[in-house]
């Protein structure tokens, strides 16, 4: 029963995708003489959490009750008071975990004063599952860098675009509305200057069935050459573009850039581009947990060589273009041999249509 409860409880954190950054997500259950009592998640960063949620929208009293959540209850007051020591004062009898919260503090003290209290406490319950739901919130709290996603889109043959570089569309509308689906649950979207320049991208979310967060943007602009007519910095969204430049950039366009609303931030040089490591770190201090890279083959073969990815998502269309000169994802110089290739783990295939995907991550278990 305590699977079943807590699935329930991931399901319902799930609501908050996309809305909670750089908070977790997590949901909440409440069961008292088997049967659900109160239902909560965490709708919005610096809303009530789960716990709160759930105690509000119960349907009796709760003494006595098991209460399922999906990360320890907080034990420190942030943007709102702490979770445990509600549930103490609510009464509850056992509270099932699924894992422990990363957060240095809290970090084992939501539990320790739950036991301390006389509230029986179970822990693990789902933990992997619920790892994987916070993976963005799990690499930000301990390390205060983003959670990089490298996305790719390719045909059968490897390539991204033809030689005459058309690139619309590879993958079909359903691969296409997953990736929009993504750019919702991160903080920012990060691309090259070269696609810029090649497609003027909007780097928004549109989702069919309801409103998406619009992701932060982020552009790696070597020598600040985005127009000031790019549809990047003519948007009404609400969210602020940033661009990446260094020394080489113009001081007027720098200044032109700002006036036309960008953020513009310079960054140490590293091989005559800017340094991605060190604008990965700048991201994490600005409180951007997440990184969704959507870049060419330069900013891909970059962001690999400097080690900021964490998790790989490839699109793969049944389709052959051919090319020599065709680009192919990831460019650069390539490895030398195959036994140093990059492997990825915890590999995930799924299909969307015709196109199939594939998911794995960076490092992950070393």
């Amino acid at each position: 029963m305590h699977n079943q409860y807590m699935r329930k409880a991931i399901e319902l954190a799930k609501k908050g995708t996309g809305h909670t950054n750089p908070n977790p997500l997590v949901g909440a259950v409440i069961v008292k003489n088997n049967k659900v009592i109160g239902e909560g998640y965490h709708h919005y960063y610096g809303g009530p959490h789960a716990e709160v949620d759930a105690f509000n929208n119960a349907t009796e009293d709760v003494k006595g009750a098991t209460m399922y959540v999906t990360l320890e209850p907080c034990s420190h007051y942030g943007k709102t008071p702490p979770c445990a020591k509600a549930i103490v004062e609510k009464g509850i009898a056992q509270v099932v975990i699924a894992m422990r919260d990363p957060n240095p503090l809290v970090a084992g003290n939501g539990i320790g004063i739950l036991r301390e209290s006389g509230i029986e406490v179970i822990s693990e319950v789902l933990e992997s599952e619920a790892k994987n739901l916070n993976e963005i919130f799990v690499k930000y709290i301990t390390t205060e860098m983003p959670f990089c996603i490298l996305k790719t889109a390719m045909t059968l043959d490897g390539k991204i675009a033809t030689a005459t570089g058309d690139s619309k569309w590879i993958t079909n509308e359903e691969s296409r509305q997953y990736v929009h689906e993504i750019r919702h649950q991160v903080s920012s979207i990060m691309v090259g200057i070269g696609t810029v320049l090649v497609d003027d991208p909007q780097l928004t979310t549109r989702l069919h069935n309801q409103e998406g967060s619009d992701p932060i943007r982020v552009i790696v602009d070597t020598e600040a050459k985005t127009p000031l007519w790019a549809q990047v910095l003519q948007l009404s969204s609400k969210v602020r573009t940033i661009i990446a430049t260094t020394e080489k950039a113009d001081p007027n366009k720098i200044k032109a850039l700002e006036e036309k609303g960008a953020e513009v931030i310079i960054i140490p040089l590293k091989n005559n581009q800017v340094d991605l490591k060190c604008l990965i770190q700048q991201l994490g201090a600005k409180g951007i947990d997440s990184v969704l890279i959507e870049g060419g083959a330069t900013l891909n073969d970059s962001a690999l060589q400097e080690g900021i990815v964490d998790k790989v998502v490839s699109f793969i269309a049944p389709k052959i273009v051919g090319g020599a000169k065709a680009k192919t994802p990831v460019g650069g110089d390539g490895i030398k041999y195959m036994k140093d290739a990059i492997q990825l783990t915890d590999i995930q295939v799924r299909k969307f249509g015709q196109d199939i995907m594939i998911e794995g991550y960076l490092g992950k278990g070393e």
